[in-house]
């Protein structure tokens, strides 16, 4: 969508300390002063702000306001998170998928429990688990005589974060986590489908539906209907998967959105079950799910995720919420061997520890920046920036931040349709953080003399409608393009 026009400030005489609550330290160039009528608008009235510039060659503090104040940093967290992943699980890190079992293979028969293994891969599609039941169907596999188990057990069974919103609960950022879980398409949306309803020409009639992957483990409660008035919604009741369709969609038009799943582990479960009748295999025994695979079991077939300096492209420019809490997890795996946020953040606390920075001036508690909980200041994201541009990886990490103006959606990802045909276009990479009445933005920008800048700016606490922030913000970066 794109942002209202920016709103000018240049002619504000309010005094900044009443209208922010802080003062901007003394700055006497032009871009400082510019800095300082920006912070200066109207919208911001009431508001915290946390802005801070620095040169990436040396460090040095070219503008703060408040670097130190500790703000919710939404999705600017997602900064944080992956550059340690990059550190604690490597760029070629992969999530791994497994089908095991404890039996031997007698013919075409499987005498002994199958196991489904997850390691928390959020890229797994349907068509992976019809691969994985066609490798067990080319041994031969044509009946499984024992249990049929899921073995979630990589990441611990919280499946939402710390203080998560309970109006969230059905909307695709923020989907259930789990290490056996399903994506509905190739921004791996784990943990969802992808609910598409039909109208038909005629007015009044009920819309057609239909739930991709297919399955039926979700029930649907369909009011909605054929008719003018843009009103047609999608509810799903806590606790349950019965969707609650209503309202109108116009006629001969159909409306796609996704949907996030109660116990994304059973959806897995109903899908690999298809899969494997598909390739003719029975099972005679029970389904167990959240059954741990025995260390002695046998590898029968295994998929691999990309590598992780991959991944980080499609989380970054889309701001993968699942994806990020899936790293976060699988650092505390790997380095606590404990599948938990807590031993998650313990991790990245880690990280930035050998970097030399604090961890105990920052509040994380999970991997995306959903939750309100999360503080976090731009002088710690700055330092983090500067930081990140010291490591071997990078160039991978930095590539896959969002980068301004780039019409290419994989590119350009959250920041495509900003700062278009501007000094800041296809000139800062950065990342971009909402939530209601928080805004945050971070990352790199060359100035007009070619020096590379590292920035942070966290708003919170504003009323006003979040375009005219992100327009303030949009300034901002437009300011130290032409510093």
């Amino acid at each position: 969508m794109r942002l209202k026009r920016w709103i000018h400030a240049g002619a504000m005489v309010l005094g900044f300390g009443l209208l922010l609550g802080g003062c901007a330290s003394p700055s006497k160039t032009a871009t400082g002063q510019s800095l300082d009528q920006l912070l200066a608008d109207p919208a911001l009235h009431g508001a915290t702000v946390s802005l801070m510039v620095r040169d990436a060659s040396s460090g040095n503090t070219l503008y703060q306001h408040n670097p130190r104040t500790r703000l919710v940093p939404a999705s600017n967290l997602k900064l944080l998170t992956t550059a340690a992943a990059m550190d604690v699980l490597g760029p070629h890190y992969r999530f791994s998928t497994q089908l095991l079992t404890n039996g031997t293979q007698q013919g075409e028969r499987l005498v002994g429990n199958l196991y489904l293994r997850g390691l928390g891969d959020p890229t797994l599609q349907f068509s992976d688990y019809q691969a994985l039941a066609a490798q067990l169907a080319s041994r031969g596999v044509r009946q499984v005589q024992g249990d049929l188990v899921f073995d979630d057990t990589w990441f611990d069974a919280e499946r939402l974060g710390v203080d998560w919103s309970h109006d969230d609960e059905s909307t695709y950022y923020g989907a259930q986590i789990s290490a056996l879980t399903v994506s509905p398409n190739t921004d791996f949306d784990a943990g969802t489908v992808l609910v598409t309803a039909k109208a038909p020409v005629r007015a009044g009639q009920p819309v057609g539906v239909e739930i991709f992957p297919p399955t039926d483990y979700l029930q649907l409660s369909n009011r909605a209907v054929s008719g003018p008035g843009n009103t047609y919604g999608i509810n799903r009741r806590h606790g349950t998967n019965l969707l609650q369709l209503s309202g109108a969609v116009a006629p001969g038009r159909q409306s796609r959105q996704l949907v996030s799943v109660w116990e994304p582990t059973q959806l897995v479960a109903n899908l690999f079950e298809q899969a494997l009748a598909q390739q003719g295999i029975s099972v005679v025994g029970r389904r167990v799910i959240g059954g741990a695979s025995p260390a002695t079991a046998t590898a029968l077939a295994e998929h691999q995720s990309a590598p992780l300096q991959e991944l980080i492209t499609p989380l970054l420019k889309l701001s993968n919420n699942n994806m990020s809490e899936a790293l976060l997890k699988a650092m505390g795996r790997q380095t606590a061997n404990s599948g938990t946020a807590a031993a998650g953040t313990l991790a990245v606390a880690g990280f930035l520890k050998r970097q030399g920075l604090d961890a105990t001036t920052l509040n994380q508690v999970d991997g995306s920046g959903l939750s309100r909980r999360n503080l976090v200041s731009s002088q710690t994201l700055t330092d983090l920036l500067l930081a990140a541009s010291k490591q071997p990886w990078f160039n991978a990490w930095y590539n896959a931040l969002p980068i301004a103006g780039n019409r290419d959606r994989m590119t350009g990802g959250s920041l495509r349709y900003r700062l278009r045909d501007t000094p800041a276009a296809n000139n800062l990479h950065a990342k971009t953080g909402s939530m209601g009445g928080v805004s945050s933005l971070g990352g790199y920008i060359t100035d007009a003399h070619g020096r590379r800048l590292v920035f942070s700016m966290i708003t919170n606490n504003y009323v006003v409608g979040g375009a005219q922030v992100k327009a303030l913000e949009n300034r901002v970066a437009l300011t130290l393009a032409n510093w």
